[in-house]
């Protein structure tokens, strides 16, 4: 296969072509003084000239016509050979975290680059407990802080800026940074009144008794009026590029596919995504295709205290810590070379196997719960024997007006201990070992009609489910029923059914976890389940563009669980068998979009959920059919 220049040959080649554009123009000026000696333009011809001319000046007027076109060629040469070194060094440059979209160079090397955006979010909701009550274990479906289950409305406002920093060492090192601010913190949650004042010790900081005085907002600082911190560095990672291929090594990001299992959280409507401290080299072995092994830490477990010794921690042991082996194996056209391709009318096809084995010998019972308490908050290691398999395919077939897109995960493992302290790490009735078996996919296609203005899109996403009661997005949550089984008509829980007294009617975790970046809709997976899990859903959608920049767009979800006995509906009958309606909900969402050249951006949408028997509440004998719930969500911002 033919390769591309190499980047160093590039680059002189382009700085030569650069120092010989000038001696052509001056050679033509030469020929021709005067204002006619100015560089024509790509469609100027050479003047014809009159009768009154001398044989000479045709000759002269000749000859620039020749130079001219010559250096109009040369031009046309430079650009191609310019476009040919962006996209070699993109691709050298590539693979940056697995995450959209791929890095392109910038012509000229800068030290410092910073890319990111500004948001501001109104948001309204409207009685996204479906009118339900709680459940047997005291939940609700969408928080409530009114003493009445059913609060209906709530509204605010929340803001980020995040900061994306570049240090280009060289042409080869760089150290990456992602910077986030004021992260999604609500507008008026820190009045500068607030948790100012201690009055069981006889006094008081702040000037004024009633928050209707409050003229301020306070920063943010952890511990004292917020949870978090002002700001809060997510990720720093080098990237070095070798002769055989590039290393990252860092905190990074972490995304893959669609993003339905791994996600960066890039978006400008998400609000989490994955960070890994993870070592990854990327190997180009023939042009476009990748080989990229890595390694992850998932858990450190027990650290030593700073303090001590040379002043850094160190782990105190190796059993209790989780970490992550795996390769990706990947044929993928950077950003640049797939719009060239469609632009010529090509076809492209990508695809890419992404699988990791994750390990755990031991687990360091409650240390994450306490983690600073002297000797470590450990309650010793439960010999937890865990493992997983995650193999994560991808294929995208695309053309200049059609797109269809698939992403399909799986992961099998087995836990051999579920015990959470070491007390009972020995305890037959608490120590029962686990299955994991969990599937998830999703189809995306799209066509554009009308020069791309009108795009028709469908994508159908399904995630394995469980017959144990609840969806398993909360599989932590303390639930009401027996050795903190779920039961008949909860929300949430785990996913398995374990008797101290004896062994387990369900050691099996089945349910496959979206995650929760990946955006489906407004109302039931995004803000009621907090994810796709246990779930069907299908969603066609079409997107307007009315002008350049004006866009208007809607979608139709309609989703079901795949087990009823997991929906809120579910009940126990007379004979202990449980039942339940697997039908989840019709969400309807519209709304409409503008974006300026110059980086702002605004959007308004509405969404209405109509949700299905599923969410009917059947725990008294009666049938209390679940309400509409409606959301209004409004965004601002400026990307830059």
């Amino acid at each position: 296969m033919k390769r591309a220049p190499h980047p160093i040959l590039c680059v002189l080649l382009c700085w030569s072509g650069l120092h010989t554009l000038p001696a052509l123009a001056q050679e033509a000026a030469a020929v021709s003084p005067g204002p006619a000696a100015v560089a024509p333009t790509a469609q100027t011809e050479p003047v014809a000239p009159t009768p009154s001319q001398p044989e000479a000046a045709v000759a002269a007027s000749g000859e620039m016509g020749i130079l001219r076109r010559e250096l109009e060629d040369a031009r046309q040469e430079l650009s191609q050979l310019k476009s040919e070194i962006r996209a070699q060094l993109t691709t050298q440059s590539a693979l940056q975290g697995w995450q959209e979209p791929w890095i392109e160079q910038k012509q000229k090397l800068k030290f410092f680059v910073i890319d990111g955006y500004f948001r501001v979010r109104p948001e309204l909701f409207h009685q996204l407990n479906l009118g339900r009550a709680v459940d047997a274990s005291g939940y609700t479906l969408y928080p409530t802080y009114e003493a009445k289950a059913q609060g209906k409305t709530f509204a605010g406002l929340n803001m980020r800026l995040r900061l994306a920093p570049t240090f280009n060492i060289s042409e080869r090192i760089r150290v990456h940074m992602l910077v986030d601010a004021l992260d999604n913190v609500m507008f008026g949650s820190t009045p500068d009144y607030a948790f100012s004042r201690n009055e069981a010790n006889g006094y008081a900081w702040d000037r004024d008794v009633f928050g209707l005085f409050s003229n301020s907002q306070a920063p943010l600082n952890s511990g004292v009026n917020s949870l978090s911190s002002s700001l809060a560095l997510k990720h720093v990672w080098g990237e070095v590029s070798t002769p055989v291929g590039a290393l990252y090594f860092g905190r990074m990001p972490s995304h893959w596919g669609l993003g339905m299992l791994r996600n960066d959280g890039g978006c400008l409507d998400c609000n989490l995504g994955d960070t890994v401290d993870r070592l990854l080299f990327v190997v180009e072995p023939f042009s476009g295709w990748y080989v990229a092994p890595f390694f992850e830490m998932n858990v450190s477990g027990v650290l030593s205290s700073t303090d001590v010794g040379s002043g850094q921690p160190m782990g105190l042991s190796s059993k209790d810590s989780s970490y992550t082996i795996g390769a990706v194996f990947a044929r993928k056209d950077t950003e640049s070379q797939r719009k060239a391709k469609l632009a010529e009318g090509n076809a492209l096809w990508n695809y890419g196997l992404h699988f990791s084995y994750r390990n755990q010998r031991y687990e360091a019972a409650d240390y994450y719960n306490a983690p600073f308490l002297e000797g470590g908050g450990s309650g010793g290691f439960v010999p937890r024997k865990g493992q997983l398999f995650i193999p994560d395919i991808w294929v995208k077939y695309e053309r200049p007006q059609f797109r269809m897109e698939l992403e399909a995960a799986a992961v099998f493992g087995s836990i051999d201990n579920r015990a959470t302290t070491l007390a009972d790490a020995n305890v037959p009735g608490r120590n029962q070992p686990l299955k994991v078996v969990q599937f998830g996919a999703v189809l995306q296609g799209e066509y554009l009609f009308y020069k791309g203005d009108l795009s028709v899109k469908a994508e159908i996403g399904f995630a394995s489910g469980d017959k144990a009661p609840g969806f398993g997005n909360y599989p932590r949550r303390k639930v009401a029923g027996a050795n903190n089984n779920t039961q008949p008509g909860d929300m949430d829980g785990p996913q398995y059914a374990c008797q101290d007294t004896g062994g387990c009617t369900d050691n099996s975790i089945r349910n496959f976890r979206f995650n929760r970046d990946y955006v489906v809709d407004m109302i039931l997976f995004r803000e009621i389940l907090g994810g796709v899990t246990d779930a069907l859903y299908l969603k066609p959608s079409v997107k307007y563009r009315i002008v350049d920049g004006l866009d208007v767009f809607g979608s139709f979800i309609y989703s079901r669980a795949i087990y009823g006995q997991s929906t809120p509906s579910s009940v126990a009958g007379n004979n202990g068998k449980v039942t339940g309606n697997a039908g989840l909900g019709i969400e309807l969402n519209v709304g409409a979009r503008y974006e300026s050249e110059g980086g702002f951006y605004m959007q308004l949408a509405w969404g209405i959920l109509f949700p299905l028997a599923g969410f009917n509440d059947l725990s008294s004998g009666g049938t209390q059919k679940a309400k509409a719930a409606n959301a209004l969500r409004g965004a601002m911002g400026i990307r830059f």
